[in-house]
């Protein structure tokens, strides 16, 4: 077997992506302290085509040299926008007609395989600080609560690795991969 080149995996240029069709979801980084993590939120939102990534209250910004060392440029292809507070942004975004669903461990919170995404409709994503989770304005203020299960003693994953978990779910059913 033999790895394909960049030439045959024949992905678009910055400008060809920002202009091509877009997956209706967007990622809003609530809070988000690792700079790591906010760079493989952008790479992993270039990877899906996410319509863009919104960054709220201490969640940093590019350029920025540790976003830049796990984005790999995904800062140049995928729009983005700061927000002061996670609770605005997930306002705006409700105005805009977007259906919310936090990342977090709640009463009530739905396991992710169970969940099903609607192509008809546009999702908003919420993942929370890594220590503190989502913000409790923020959940008063949601549609539902989405949670991935474990099996393992930790009480929660990355949230890098949430991000890309729960992106290929909602791709593969809005795409209707198999």
């Amino acid at each position: 077997m033999q790895k394909l080149s960049m030439d045959q995996l024949n992905r678009p240029d910055v400008e060809s992506f920002k202009n091509q069709d877009k997956t209706p979801v967007v990622i809003v980084l609530d809070n988000v302290r690792s700079m790591h993590n906010v760079g493989s939120a952008f790479r992993t939102a270039d990877g899906f085509a996410a319509e863009k990534i919104l960054l709220c209250g201490i969640t940093g910004t590019p350029p920025h040299r540790e976003i830049e060392k796990t984005a790999l440029g995904a800062t140049q292809s995928v729009t983005w926008a700061y927000y002061d507070h996670s609770i605005e942004a997930v306002r705006a975004l409700r105005d805009e007609g977007y259906t919310i669903f936090a990342l977090e461990q709640a009463e009530g919170s739905m396991p992710l395989q169970r969940v099903s995404f609607d192509a008809s409709k546009k999702y908003a994503l919420v993942f929370g600080n890594e220590v503190h989770g989502v913000s409790d304005d923020v959940m008063q203020v949601i549609d539902g609560c989405i949670e991935i299960p474990q099996f393992g003693t930790k009480h929660s994953l990355n949230v890098s690795v949430t991000v890309g978990i729960v992106l290929w779910q909602l791709i593969c059913q809005l795409k209707q991969f198999s």
